[in-house]
């Protein structure tokens, strides 16, 4: 069982050694296996190529798995077999339609039309663009000397946008064996400099803006001149002039004139702010008043309506079931001042945020140079029933599960929302006694509320100050039953949280201001005791952990996201998260047990935690891309707690998110050496808690054709316990020896994106392992062609859903 997922990980990469791209060509037909751009100095070579329309297949050693896959479609592919039953399909829904006219009300007609209709729709992009594995593959590119000339002049004119006026690009073609070389030879010459910036003027009030806000312009002297720095410098323009109450104002009344000097290569730049045709200039517009209305669901209700007024708005109710201060603080539109087209749309955003309308729709009517707001919402539905099931992809096994949640919005008529939760579900974990993965079984349910605000402590004008951050407040309980063959462990959780973001969203706060939990552990396997009881025997206490316990907890959490991170067509962007914890704080007032006296039988803990986890995403074109984590966790148990954290709050070392080389929660720490099963050297039968964690992984993906993806990583990192472990020699943080101790694993993978869904597979091998005695944690060089995953469990296939980071 565990070599075949070995040997299907190389199936799934060896797929690429099929057949030739040049198989059964006619005898004038080439395929384009090169590119090649000549003469490219000063210009941006990666955009160039962005230009060419005939890109070369993907190859992996000659081929190409994309194609390979389009050729074993189009076997299964027969096109005026899709075409006559296009063409049948279509004259059985005309005929549907004509039987509907007789009898407009018969549901049967309704129901095979709509049938007709969706078949019809498949064939048509079935014959257009091919069966599903031909439109998962790629056809051979052949080469098409009209799209050839097309590139040709496709780069001339980006090269000419660019400030390369006198810029001439010429091709030619190599043929050797039906395939084909294309060289694109460009001759850039000087590129146009901006000389001067002239403004033409226009109405005061324009200027003076404009004049403040110049530092920002994309237009600089000295600079090249860039066709796409006019589009940019006046969708700026017009942001700003939209910002500063110009709500008639447009991009189209900006006009930019280019003088071109050929002798000197010098360009001068004029702007032209024209004025409008409706009146003499352009003139700012000021909110003389706002109203908001919530639309009835239906008509029933439309003599039931109540009139309200709150910091100089206007609602407008169906029912009295709103609070107007709690909407009024989600709008940053305020009569007497100046139209901003940005406070208009974080209006809606902060509206839409509340969960409480079905569309949030603001319109303005004018008159004069005064603006009324017309904020127009309908309410959505009153209870929600979510049911979800799934599989999660965990130690490389399957977990079903099943979860239900039930929202009832407006719970309180303050824009309250009261929430039901239940999930059930399996999850492979990797045993802490050595029997393996297996599945554990998990159930979680519980119940929160939802306040629109800060709900404690309470203070005057709170509501409408802080409004604009999106603030809410979250009280919730619940319960968690997890079963593992170790052990059966069940907690009873209560969370009060505060939740807020700044106006951009670039940066989300979250402060629990009470995380208190009940914690038992009703079953210990004998087993997995005597390893506890082994452990305690040589002075480590964790067996602390999993005595009853009450473990309470105050934390904070901020998540600054740089240009987007997560959606990753965008440039170069990252994410930092920062978080840190203080556990048993309470404590320090009472007077309680530690947990080193003798017959302790309730469990209590104190504990500080903190974590930084940095990740960075940087685009190298728009088929590759590097992906980059930093991540460092502390954790320090005091007090009471004599020396050990709750078992949740360890840090865990391995596995497919972390470290790929080495099982989950089996790395480290530090280098001790772990204890080992009937599997090997690297059959580590126990899991590694630890109290620090530093890791590092850098990854370089690869799009190689349609929904596949490659990637290349290595990752670095290691645990380490604070202070001395007697059971664990070496497994205690030094910084004299720290840096011996960072393991080290490479590997490759293999992605399938779909958008909705990203199906993982890494190859992940150890390279350096800490564990070993110094001069011996080499052990890459076990590598070899009659033992490619080196030795036995030193290679580990991961299988996950999702990006590692």
């Amino acid at each position: 069982m565990k070599s075949s997922k070995y040997i299907l990980f190389i199936t799934l990469l060896g797929i690429c050694f099929g057949c030739s791209l040049t198989r059964n060509l006619e005898e004038n037909q080439y395929v384009v296996y090169e590119n090649k751009l000549q003469g490219v100095e000063n210009s941006d070579q990666e955009a160039l190529s962005g230009l060419l329309d005939q890109e070369p297949n993907t190859r992996f050693l000659g081929t190409s798995l994309g194609v390979n896959i389009y050729r074993f479609g189009e076997k299964f592919y027969d096109s005026l077999e899709i075409a006559d039953n296009l063409e049948a399909l279509k004259k059985e829904k005309a005929e549907i339609e004509l039987a509907e006219e007789e009898s407009p009300k018969d549901r049967k007609l309704e129901k095979r039309e709509e049938k007709l209709s969706s078949k019809i729709e498949s064939l048509t992009k079935k014959l257009e663009y091919g069966n599903a594995l031909m439109r998962t593959g790629n056809p051979v590119v052949l080469l098409d000397s009209n799209l050839t000339d097309k590139s040709s002049k496709n780069l001339e004119a980006y090269l000419v946008n660019h400030g390369f006026f006198d810029a001439k690009v010429d091709y030619g073609v190599e043929v050797k064996n039906q395939k084909a070389t294309v060289t694109y030879e460009i001759v850039e010459k000087e590129p146009y400099r901006i000389d001067s910036l002239q403004y033409r003027p226009s109405s005061e009030n324009v200027e003076a803006i404009l004049k403040a806000n110049r530092d920002k312009t994309h237009l600089k002297k000295g600079n090249i001149y860039v066709q796409d720095d006019i589009i940019r410098e006046r969708n700026r323009i017009e942001e700003v002039l939209k910002n500063n109450g110009f709500f008639m104002f447009s991009k189209s009344y900006i006009n930019y004139i280019v003088y071109k000097d050929t002798a000197k290569k010098i360009v001068n730049v004029e702007r032209i702010i024209l004025d409008p045709t409706f009146a003499e200039k352009h003139h700012a517009y000021t909110l003389d008043s706002i109203t908001f209305r919530i639309n009835a669901p239906s008509n029933d209700f439309t003599d039931r309506r109540v009139l309200r007024s709150f910091n100089n708005i206007d609602f407008s109710f169906y029912l009295d079931r709103y609070s107007e201060k709690v909407l009024a603080s989600r709008i940053l539109l305020q009569e007497g001042t100046t139209y901003s087209r940005t406070n208009a749309i974080e209006t809606q955003r902060l509206l839409s945020n509340l969960d409480l309308f079905r569309f949030v729709n603001i319109t303005f009517d004018t008159l004069g140079t005064r603006l009324r707001a017309d904020i127009i919402t309908q309410p959505n539905q009153k209870y929600q029933l979510t049911n979800q099931a799934g599989l999660t992809i965990t130690e490389q096994l399957p977990g079903p599960f099943f979860s239900t949640a039930l929202r009832n919005r407006n719970f309180f008529r303050a824009g309250e929302i009261l929430e039901f939760n239940f999930r059930a579900g399996l999850e492979g974990v990797a045993s802490a006694t050595g029997q393996g993965v297996y599945q554990s079984s998990e159930v979680n349910a519980g119940f929160a509320v939802i306040f629109p605000r800060f709900l404690i402590p309470f203070a005057p004008q709170a509501l409408q100050k802080f409004g604009k951050y999106n603030p809410n407040t979250r009280a919730q309980f619940g319960y968690n039953y997890t079963n593992r063959p170790e052990y059966t462990r069940n907690s009873i959780n209560g969370k009060l949280s505060y939740n807020w973001q700044t106006r951009d969203s670039r940066q989300i706060f979250t402060f629990n201001l009470a995380d208190i939990s009940y914690v038992r552990t009703p079953r210990i396997q004998d087993e997995f005791s005597d390893i506890l009881l082994e452990l305690q025997e040589q002075g480590n206490n964790l067996i602390w952990s999993f005595l009853p316990s009450f473990v309470s907890s105050i934390s904070g959490q901020t998540i600054i996201n740089f240009n987007k991170y997560g959606n990753f067509n965008t440039n170069k962007a990252s994410l930092l998260k920062l978080f840190f914890e203080s556990g048993g704080t309470s404590i320090n007032f009472f007077e309680t047990p530690s947990n080193d006296e003798p017959g302790i039988e309730f469990a209590n803990f104190q504990w500080l935690k903190t974590q930084i986890d940095f990740r960075r995403y940087y685009p190298v074109d728009k088929k590759q891309t590097f992906a980059y984590r930093f991540n460092f966790g502390w954790a320090r148990p005091y007090g009471v707690s004599a020396g050990i954290l709750p078992y949740e709050k360890y840090f865990f070392a391995g596995g497919g998110t972390s470290i790929r080389a080495w099982q989950a929660r089996r790395l480290g720490p530090g280098s001790s050496v772990p204890q080992t099963g009937e599997g090997g050297e690297y059959d580590y039968t126990n899991e590694q808690p630890a109290e620090m964690i530093l890791e590092s992984m850098l990854e370089y993906r690869r799009n190689l054709f349609g929904y596949f993806d490659m990637a290349l990583f290595i990752d670095a990192g290691n645990s380490w316990m604070i202070g001395v472990d007697p059971a664990r020699p070496g497994a205690d943080f030094r910084w004299d020896r720290f840096y011996k101790e960072i393991a080290v694993g490479a590997g490759i993978g293999l992605r399938m994106d779909f958008d909705f869904l990203v199906i993982r597979l890494d190859l992940a091998t150890k390279a350096v392992d800490p564990s070993k005695p110094e001069g011996e944690r080499w052990v890459f060089d076990n590598i070899s062609f009659k033992s490619p995953f080196g030795r036995r469990g030193q290679t580990v296939f991961n299988f996950g859903i999702g990006y590692p980071f």
